[in-house]
């Protein structure tokens, strides 16, 4: 599986869309620690995987506020 691209992001221009996002991801991310601690099986990749795409829209929304 490969690192989320932040090219992917283009098709995504509204402030709402990009929260919405955000919240989705942060209740996964939320869901995947539930899970380590539990000691469910995992995929520890998609710690980084969530993480960054997190970031990325972070990055894509202060974008869009400055302009």
């Amino acid at each position: 599986m490969t690192l989320p691209k932040y090219s992917e992001l283009i098709q995504i221009t509204s402030l709402s869309k990009i929260d919405e996002e955000i919240s989705i991801l942060s209740k996964t991310l939320f869901d995947l620690r539930m899970k380590k601690s539990t000691n469910q099986g995992i995929k520890p990749h998609l710690f980084v995987h969530t993480k960054r795409r997190i970031a990325q829209l972070n990055f894509k929304k202060t974008i869009l506020l400055k302009s």
